[in-house]
């Protein structure tokens, strides 16, 4: 397991059963990557701001001649852009991070140590300067990162800094300059210890809170980015459609789950195709599948369509059957008649460039009323469409072998497509009376494609 790893699975929870794969991995460090990038922001941004505050702050009239806080915050301001464009340019290291904190509590502490020799008062002074109080904001601002490690270890320097500028103060000004009075403190340079106390004790405590609350949070961060990935992964196998309606339903889906839709149904395969096996390569083989269904799935998915399931070098495309549609019939003839064009390139292609002129697309289209139905049991479900018309669809596509056609549908899918507002196809022709293998009676035809 990779070191990326081993700091991301604890935080996965039961679902964490092995190495974190690496596309993973891959998004929780662009993440972090961009909360860097924020952080360096944040900093940025409270530099300006002290620094326009230190300006404008009344002080004595030869301060600038005498302090060297300008130059600090010059030399602050530079760090922090340099520390932002390493942020775009590359991951920073770990003791980047580390040496970035330690600059931020040094120029914060900086400022507050120089508070008693800017004002001419005793070390005392300076632990009474409010600007402690930015300490908080940037413990807090390492929370942006969503790794409690630098909320630590950024709490941990500033607690031990308040720490050493404490006893520094009550070394410089002498144990005399210690007070158990509150009221003294407040109106003196007097130091009291437990004033001191309490604003180390706020720091950890802060830290701690903000890591025990980064820890649920990276937890979730982690199981919701593999989560995202999955289902990216997953919905690659799954038509969007059928995707929305899993991940929409108010209640969990279970086998059985049903609807009655009016839909319209696509079956296509390809003719010559098991000769075709046989005098190539499975590679060659999967190669010439996966080429026509670039071509063909974009036609069903802009029509309105989905694939309902790869069946070997045929398909099942549902128009209507997902959700609701008012021209779904419509919508299938049309594919149908753009698939039959593209196909009919793509069996000239495959005779010119490869020799292969056997292969060829059959199609058939119809409309009627089916079940759009969860099937399998608790453990694995499918989605997928039942009813009169998928029956008659496969059974019309094998019946262009009889009828020497490419592409069929029924009269009365027909009437129903142009009524929907599909446009009569020029080389549509009608044939009544039809035998088709397995429907019982006589079925009136409409050719799409000869």
């Amino acid at each position: 397991m990779s070191k990326r790893a081993k700091l991301v699975s604890p935080f996965v929870g039961r679902r964490s059963t092995g190495a974190i794969p690496d596309r993973v991995q891959e998004v929780v460090a662009e993440f972090e990557a961009d909360s860097e990038r924020l952080i360096g922001w944040v900093q940025f941004g409270i530099g300006i701001f002290i620094t326009l505050l230190y300006f404008i702050s009344p002080r004595p009239s030869d301060a600038l001649m005498q302090q060297p806080v300008p130059v600090s915050l010059a030399i602050y301001l530079a760090f922090t852009a340099l520390r932002l464009f390493l942020s775009y340019r590359t991951r920073l290291p770990g003791w980047f991070l580390v040496v970035s904190m330690l600059v931020d509590i040094a120029l914060l502490y900086g400022l507050i140590w120089y508070f008693h020799i800017q004002y001419g008062q005793s070390a005392g002074f300076s632990l009474q300067a409010p600007t402690v109080m930015y300490v908080f904001i940037f413990i807090a601002i390492r929370a942006l990162r969503f790794d409690p490690i630098w909320v630590i270890s950024i709490g941990a320097i500033a607690a031990l800094g308040w720490v050493g500028m404490t006893f520094y103060a009550i070394h410089a000004a002498g144990m005399q300059a210690i007070t158990r009075s509150f009221v003294e403190y407040i109106q003196s340079d007097r130091i009291l210890v437990g004033a001191e106390i309490d604003k180390i004790v706020a720091i950890l405590v802060l830290t701690i809170v903000l890591a025990l609350a980064l820890t649920r949070a990276k937890r979730l961060l982690a199981a919701a980015v593999l989560e995202h990935v999955e289902r990216e992964e997953i919905r690659r196998f799954l038509p969007a459609d059928v995707e929305r309606v899993i991940t929409k339903s108010p209640v969990a889906v279970v086998a059985g789950d049903a609807e009655e839709r009016d839909a319209a149904i696509i079956v296509l395969d390809i003719r010559g195709f098991t000769k075709f096996v046989e005098a190539n390569e499975p590679k060659r083989v999967v190669e010439t599948l996966v080429g026509l269904h670039a071509l063909i799935v974009p036609i069903i998915q802009r029509h309105g369509g989905i694939v309902d399931k790869y069946l070997g070098d045929g398909l099942l495309a549902t128009f209507g059957a997902t959700s609701p549609s008012q021209t779904a019939a419509a919508d299938a003839l049309r594919a149908l008649v753009e698939i039959m064009d593209v196909s009919a390139h793509w069996s000239r292609t495959m005779a010119e460039e490869h020799g292969d002129g056997s292969l060829r697309v059959n199609g058939a289209a119809t409309a009627g009323p089916v079940v759009f139905a969860a099937l399998g049991d608790e453990f694995r479900l499918e989605y997928t469409v039942i009813g009169d018309a998928v029956n008659l669809a496969a059974k019309l596509e094998k019946h262009n072998k009889v009828e020497a056609t490419s592409a069929l549908t029924t009269r009365g899918t027909y009437d129903l497509a142009c009524i929907q507002g599909f446009s009569a196809a020029e080389q549509a022709t009608q044939r009544g009376g039809c035998q088709v293998a397995g429907v019982e009676k006589p079925t009136d035809l409409v050719v799409i494609a000869a």
